[in-house]
């Protein structure tokens, strides 16, 4: 009797399981999933803003829970690269667009996951600029969806160049002028603050002229194109304006500082001086140019978040539901005002939220904080082209071959030509492996 028993409750117990495996019970809805999310807001002021969302999340989807893993920004690339080779990647990643590009070419990024995303809060929400630089190479899928940005642009004083004579600099001859005439090394003044360091921001600020001028790292085939007479007249167009900048190599805080102290009426820079010159009362008086020469090119960036590949279907399931919760247009708002003026909107539907439109930084600047925002459907970046964004413009960056191609010529007295040659050279032999 025992064993007919002890078999019977087999039976039963089987029988149960299978029924639960078919959707019946509710044993797998009440187990919770945890999913690791990993950013650079390591702030308080911005770990509150994210404590609010994931709390406000976990609210409403109660069989997920989000551990928060915050890295300091310089360390992030790194603490990545370190998770990927020990297989412990978080399940959702914050990613800039050029760092999502070398991911996505290590196969550590689920394109499918993303997509999904992407299409369930809605592509066409999404600033053209913004989605192309997040697309995949073979432009049919995303590597990341946009949470936030950033656009660079020429800022300049209003007042001092209208009492000077000068209408707002558009093309590359006008801000030429602008920047000779403001020039008085002696006495410490200059024209315009720009990038010559061997740095990032150099290549960024570089590129807007080349992209003006229709010259671009990459072709349609993915082939290196650095030396070539549209870059050659760029660089040579670069080096030229240099002449009125301060001397030495300029990055981040020389440009920034000498902007703010009007030392010079000009500055390559991105949103990020914005909140700067709200603190110090400038709102109305700084304006925002694009160079252009046979094209306009916004330089722009966006922060994005992705989805990592391999994980199991629960925290996938988790991972694209947290990913869609941060994605919606109130969500977004928050994260972006984390930084108000610096982090731009990357979605349309963002900039008719109530929260983002009574922002005192955002109606500090009026009119040009939607013209800031809409100039993120003409970006155009080095490696993206003809809506393929080619995954090999991430290790171009991240080799440096620009930026040291920039400062060679602007501080080092180099020649375009010959330095144009070397980098075309270098960027061919790394692509090789040899």
């Amino acid at each position: 009797m025992k064993r007919k028993s002890l078999v019977l409750l087999v039976v039963m117990l089987v029988l149960g399981a299978l029924l639960t495996a078919c959707g019946g019970g509710k044993a797998s809805d009440d187990k919770v999933t945890t999913i690791e999310f990993m950013h650079s807001s390591v702030e308080k002021d911005r770990l509150d803003v994210i404590n609010k969302l994931i709390a406000d999340f976990e609210k409403e989807h109660k069989n997920i829970k989000v551990k928060q893993i915050p890295v300091e920004e310089d360390a992030y690339n790194t603490k990545v690269v370190t998770l990927a080779r020990s297989g412990k990647l978080p399940a959702v990643m914050e990613v800039s667009q050029d760092f999502a590009k070398v991911m996505d070419k290590d196969k550590l990024i689920d394109q499918d996951a993303v997509k999904s995303v992407m299409k369930s809060v809605g592509e066409d929400s999404y600033y053209d600029g913004a989605r192309n630089l997040v697309r995949s190479e073979d432009g049919k899928s995303y590597i990341a969806a946009p949470i936030s940005g950033w656009v660079q642009g020429i800022w300049y004083d209003k007042k001092a160049l209208s009492d000077a004579g000068f209408a707002e600099p558009k093309s590359w001859d006008d801000v030429l002028k602008v920047a000779k005439h403001f020039t008085d090394a002696k006495n410490k003044k200059y024209g315009i603050a720009m990038p010559t360091a061997e740095s990032t921001m150099s290549e960024q600020a570089f590129s807007q002229f080349a992209l003006s001028n229709k010259a671009n790292v990459l072709n349609e085939n993915g082939d290196i194109t650095i030396d070539t007479k549209p870059m050659n007249e760029a660089l040579t167009y670069y080096k030229e304006l240099s002449q009125y900048t301060m001397p030495g190599s300029n990055d981040v805080t020389e440009i920034k500082d000498a902007f703010m102290n009007k030392t010079a009426p000009m500055a390559i820079y991105s949103t990020y001086i914005l909140p700067a010159v709200f603190e110090d009362g400038g709102s109305k008086n700084i304006g925002f140019a694009i160079p252009e020469e046979k094209d306009k090119a916004v330089y722009g960036t966006v922060s994005g978040l992705t989805i990592s590949a391999g994980l199991d279907e629960a925290q996938k399931e988790a991972a694209n539901t947290f990913v869609e919760f941060l994605s919606k247009p109130k969500n977004m708002a928050s994260w972006v005002l984390m930084s108000p003026g610096g982090a731009q909107p990357v979605n349309k539907d963002v900039l008719k939220e109530e929260s983002y439109k009574n922002n005192e930084v955002v109606q500090a600047f009026g009119d040009l904080s939607n013209e800031i925002a809409a100039s993120f459907d003409e970006i155009q970046v080095f490696g993206l082209v003809d809506g393929k964004n080619f995954t090999k413009m991430g290790d171009i960056t991240s080799s440096g071959i620009i930026a040291q191609m920039v400062n060679n010529v602007t501080v080092g007295g180099g020649s375009p030509s010959k330095d144009l040659k070397a980098a075309q050279a270098k960027a061919e032999s790394d692509a090789s492996g040899k």
